[in-house]
């Protein structure tokens, strides 16, 4: 392996340490993807579905600790044989924009351009332009929806998708678990022919309840590969071919195959559907039969922020409406979300959420909120937030920054990032280390670019001046 590499190994484990110290296209769309390993270990483990049969909660996991308090950052310095710093350096936003001046006025940029960089440990800014300006955020709005999903329902909470039987009639309740995937809604099968077998029951009619989400399922985009129909019942995110990852064909009714695939399921395992699911709510008097939730929220943020995965994030701005006593639609998820980073005291002047993926252009955030937003995770009495700072792609490593940092880029395994691609629209935020060991949150924004190409480079060649 290259020293380089080595290098940039250890690096990298200090740059998670020192977050957790410091506070711890056209009708294609978006060109996000990206796939962690970690996700594919996901897929196999069994504790991706836990069940509670005949609705005994004695089955449900044990409640996950709460993080504990950040390590020191000396201790993190110490191990790779670093200098520890001695207290917070001074800022010299001059210097700062000596260096980051000649990269920001790269016309690959385009016409419109702003930026933040921050001290976490000050909230200090040490280099702004235009970071007051509200633009179009593309993906990187995905990290505001991971601070209000995480404030208003905590890193432990899980989400159900649960049967219920009245007589012989069962209903499958979708509880917004855009994670469900074939793996659960099998258990959750097994785990409900067995309560019904138990009752001498072998034949069952089937109906599935989409009724927690409102209004139109269908993003403003219309359908697209990039995100199915937003519904609270859906299996695989509803992939035609529940292998493929990124852009790929969605099924236009995703709750209606998720029930179809249950229903399946639920025949082979010896319990027969007599007739084709149907739409309908469960009856005053069903009693629970069986249940999967999803893996904490803590963990969907993660895989939301590094895959950008849009189905994850247009669910968890549902599920923080719901919390917070908003109508679970677009418009009432964007007022929730807003609502919970208002109650943090973030600086909020013309945002607007207009969902929670960035898929939609009518989105506005400025450079400086998202800057304030990875204060707020890093924060020492914040360590619900975490997740927001661990969950973002690591540059030549994970997710959606995988392929645009090599081994002999200065910022690879260094910068830790959000990425926000549209056509025209370029950005990305995220923290990284300095040279001084002060831990910087940044944000840079760009519209109106011609080439996503030259845009990206501009955008990682400014991130990773910040740790050169």
């Amino acid at each position: 392996m290259p020293v380089i590499r080595t290098w940039q190994l250890a690096a990298g484990a200090a740059v998670t340490g020192l977050a957790l110290a410091a506070g711890a296209v056209l009708a294609a769309g978006p060109w996000e993807s990206g796939q962690r390993e970690a996700e594919r270990e996901r897929a196999a483990g069994a504790d991706r579905a836990w069940t509670s049969g005949a609705g005994r909660a004695d089955n449900r996991p044990p409640a996950r600790p709460r993080p504990a308090p950040a390590p020191s950052a000396p201790a993190v310095l110490s191990a790779l044989g670093t200098p520890a710093p001695t207290g917070p350096a001074d800022g010299k936003p001059g210097e700062l924009g000596e260096e980051l001046g000649p990269l920001f006025a790269d016309p690959g940029l385009g016409p419109l351009r702003t930026a933040s960089v921050v001290d976490v440990s000050t909230g200090r800014q040490l280099y702004g332009k235009g970071a007051t300006r509200a633009m179009t955020p593309a993906s990187t709005v995905k990290i505001a929806t991971a601070v209000a999903a995480l404030t208003a329902l905590g890193p432990d909470h899980r989400v159900p998708t649960t049967v219920v039987a009245d007589g012989k009639r069962i209903t499958l309740v979708g509880g917004g678990d855009a994670g469900l995937d074939r793996a659960a809604l099998r258990t959750l099968a097994e785990r409900t022919a067995r309560a019904l077998r138990d009752r001498g029951v072998t034949g069952v009619r089937m109906a599935y309840d989409t009724s927690l989400y409102r209004g139109n399922p269908l993003h403003p985009i219309g359908m697209n590969g990039n995100i199915a129909p937003v519904t609270a019942l859906m299996v695989d995110q509803g992939r035609i071919d529940p292998r493929a990852a990124g852009y790929t064909e969605r099924s236009h009714d995703p709750a209606g195959e998720a029930a179809r695939a249950f229903a399946g399921m639920l025949g082979r395992a010896g319990v027969r559907v007599t007739a084709s699911p149907a739409p309908g709510r469960p009856a005053k008097d069903s009693r629970p039969l069986a249940e999967v939730v999803s893996r904490p929220l803590s963990a969907l943020v993660e895989r939301m922020l590094t895959d950008s995965d849009n189905d994850l994030a247009e669910a968890l701005a549902r599920q923080t409406a719901l919390a917070t006593g908003e109508k679970a639609d677009f418009a009432g998820a964007g007022r929730a979300v807003r609502a919970q980073l208002a109650k943090s005291g973030l600086p909020l002047g013309g945002a607007r959420f207009a969902d929670g993926s960035g898929l939609d252009r009518r989105g506005r955030v400025s450079a400086g909120l998202l800057t304030a937003l990875l204060a707020e995770a890093a924060r020492p009495d914040r360590p619900e937030l975490r997740s927001v700072l661990t969950g973002l792609p690591v540059a030549g490593f994970s997710g959606t920054l995988r392929a645009r940092y090599s081994d002999t880029t200065p910022g690879s395994g260094l910068i830790r990032a959000k990425t926000g691609t549209l056509t025209g629209v370029n950005a990305l935020s995220g923290t990284v280390v300095a040279p001084d060991g002060r831990l910087l949150a940044f944000a840079f924004l760009a519209g109106r670019t011609t080439s996503r190409d030259e845009a990206q480079d501009a955008l990682d060649r400014l991130a990773a001046a910040l740790v050169s």
